[in-house]
C-alpha cells in the first residue's frame, strides 16, 4: 500500500530538522500566559541536563497536560475552512493552509509561530513535528499492507499520530477502536481529527463543507480497498500531551478498557532523551500478546537518536523483543521494527 501525498515529507539526511523556509517572515511574538494546568505540568525531563548544563533539579521542561479531545456533535464544523486533498480514496487536510491561518500567533499553543521563528520542526517540550508527514509513515503504511497485518476487532493506538494516517489505515481495517495521540493539542484539533472526519463522514459530496481538491498523480500501488464507515468516529478517541501524562490519563480513566492489541508509531525515536518515556508508555499500554510496529530512520543527525540506539535501550530493559521486519535502503537507511513482550514470544 504505497500512498503518495502532496505533503512536505522530511527527507533531509544531514540535519536534525527542516526549517519552514520562512526566514524572512517577521512576526510579532504571541501573547500567551501560562495556565495553571500548564504550570502544574512542568516536570523534570530526562536528559534536560545534557542540553543545558544544569542539574535536573534546577531546570524544568514544561510540557502540556494530557487531555482528551472530543468529537463535536456537528462534525461538519471540524472541516470548516479546511482545504482537503484526495489521493487514492484517502482525504487529508492541506497542512500549508492550516499553517497560513496560524502564523499570526495568539492561537492556543502558537506552535506554527514558534516553529517558524525557531526555523525548526522540532522544539523539545514545545512542538514535536506533528504538522509534518514524516517519511517513515509511508514505509509503515506499505509494510502493514504487504504483511497483511490484521486490525479487525482490535484495539489500536496511533502514538505520535500527527496526521493520523496510520490510525486511519487501522480504521479501514475494521479495528474495534482506534485512539490517536499527539504531543500538541493544535495538531489533534487542526490536523488529526479533521483527517479522520474527512475519511469517515460522507455528506453526499465527500467534502463535509470543506474545499476539496484532487491530486491527479496516481499512487504507485493501489491501497487495499476498505470502507471507513460513518460509525467509525464512534470507535475513535483523541488525546494530546506528553506520553507519560497520556498513559497516566488512560490508566486512571474510570472507563473499563483493555490495553492495545496494536500500537503504531513512526519517527518517534529521533531524540534519545525521550526513549525512557516511550519505552514505559509501550510497556504500560500494550496488551501482553500485542505488537508494536515502529518505523524509523537509522539515525537522526543533530538529534542523536536512531534505530541502533533505541534497540540497545530495549535490549537493556529486557521487557520487549525487537526485530527488523522491513528495511528500506534508499537514501538514508530506514527500518520498520516489530516489538513484543518477551513472555509472549
Amino acid at each position: 500500500m504505497a500512498f503518495q501525498f502532496n505533503f512536505a515529507i522530511e527527507d533531509n539526511e544531514s540535519s536534525e530538522s527542516d526549517a519552514h523556509g520562512e526566514a524572512d517572515l517577521q512576526l510579532d511574538p504571541p501573547k500567551h500566559e501560562q495556565t495553571a494546568d500548564e504550570e502544574a505540568a512542568c516536570s523534570p525531563w530526562p536528559g534536560t541536563a545534557k542540553h543545558t548544563g544544569k542539574d535536573l533539579s534546577e531546570k524544568k521542561l514544561c510540557f502540556p497536560a494530557a487531555r482528551e479531545h472530543h468529537v463535536p456533535e456537528d462534525v461538519s464544523k471540524v472541516l470548516e475552512n479546511k482545504v482537503l486533498e484526495t489521493v487514492s480514496d484517502l482525504r487529508y487536510v492541506k497542512v500549508s493552509a492550516v499553517e497560513m491561518t496560524r502564523r499570526g500567533g495568539t492561537h492556543g499553543e502558537d506552535i506554527v509561530w514558534k516553529s517558524v521563528s525557531a526555523h525548526s520542526d522540532l522544539i523539545p517540550g514545545v512542538y514535536e513535528g506533528g504538522l509534518k508527514i514524516w517519511e517513515c509513515t509511508f514505509d509503515l503504511l506499505e509494510y502493514l499492507a504487504e504483511a497483511g497485518v490484521q486490525f479487525a476487532n482490535k484495539a489500536v493506538l496511533d502514538l505520535g499520530c500527527g496526521a493520523g494516517l496510520l490510525g486511519i489505515a487501522a480504521l479501514r481495517g475494521k479495528a474495534a477502536q482506534v485512539h490517536f495521540q499527539d504531543y500538541n493539542s493544535t495538531v489533534i484539533d487542526e490536523i488529526t481529527l479533521p483527517n479522520v472526519v474527512a475519511n469517515c463522514v460522507n455528506d453526499g459530496n465527500g467534502t463535509g463543507g470543506a474545499d476539496e481538491r484532487k491530486i491527479v498523480k496516481p499512487p504507485s500501488k493501489k491501497p487495499r480497498k476498505a470502507e471507513c464507515l460513518p460509525d467509525a468516529l464512534s470507535r475513535c478517541r483523541f488525546f494530546s500531551g506528553e506520553w507519560s501524562e497520556v498513559s497516566r490519563l488512560l490508566l486512571s480513566s474510570s472507563e473499563p478498557r483493555s490495553k492495545y492489541d496494536v500500537i503504531l508509531t513512526s519517527e518517534t525515536i529521533y531524540n534519545p532523551d525521550y526513549y525512557s518515556a516511550l519505552h514505559d508508555t509501550l510497556s504500560q499500554l500494550l496488551d501482553r500478546n500485542g505488537r508494536v510496529y515502529l518505523a524509523s530512520k537509522v539515525h537522526y543527525f543533530g538529534v542523536g537518536g536512531g534505530v541502533y540506539l533505541f534497540e540497545k535501550l530495549v535490549e537493556e530493559r529486557k521487557v520487549f523483543t525487537i526485530s527488523t521486519v522491513k528495511e528500506i535502503d534508499k537514501g538514508l537507511k530506514r527500518f520498520v521494527m516489530e516489538m513484543a513482550f518477551k513472555d509472549s514470544c
